[in-house]
């Protein structure tokens, strides 16, 4: 019964062989559970051998996606963009103007923005605040637009038309906050 456990390679063959020692020595009970224990414990330590590269792998592939992301996020703090304006007009939007991409309620006044879909993965997700140069206080990121825009925002403006017309196209900086 106990000689399936002589087949072990790797670190633990000498502990094996001298445990094959004792059990000449004393052929009893105890002394095959004893080596059945040591086997056990020789086998944990493998797993742990094992399981610490697992871990530094892991931690290494992590480590490198947060500094890549960091690296990203900080490249991203001031981007020039195109920044046009929006209403929730029907004519501008969908049958439902006021439910932004995200599910979002958008209401007259709110300080929103919506993203071109390439700037959400440089830091501009759901729910970013940002500072626009030539416009006072902070706006949020709510919305995002179709597909076919790039590097491109466009600024909620509630139901008033005819500042959205005023705004017009202009070239902007977005800070990242």
């Amino acid at each position: 019964m106990a000689k399936k456990y002589f087949s072990v390679s790797g670190e633990c063959k000498q502990l094996v062989r001298n445990i094959q020692l004792i059990l000449i020595l004393f052929t009893t009970k105890n002394a095959i559970h004893l080596v059945i224990d040591l086997f056990k414990m020789c086998t944990i330590v493998k797993q742990v051998i094992s399981m610490k590269r697992t871990i530094w792998v892991f931690l290494l592939a992590v480590m490198s996606l947060g500094w890549g992301t960091n690296a990203l996020a900080s490249s991203v703090k001031n981007l020039k963009v195109t920044a046009t304006a929006y209403n929730s007009v029907r004519a501008q939007t969908n049958a439902n103007p006021s439910i932004a991409a995200w599910g979002d309620r958008l209401k007259p006044g709110m300080k929103v923005i919506a993203v071109s879909r390439d700037l959400l993965g440089m830091g501009l997700t759901h729910g970013a605040k940002v500072k626009i140069s030539g416009l006072p206080g902070e706006y949020t990121v709510m919305d995002k637009m179709n597909k076919r825009w790039t590097r491109k925002i466009d600024i909620y403006m509630g139901k008033d038309i005819q500042a959205a017309k005023n705004w017009g196209r202009r070239s902007v900086t977005i800070t990242l906050i």
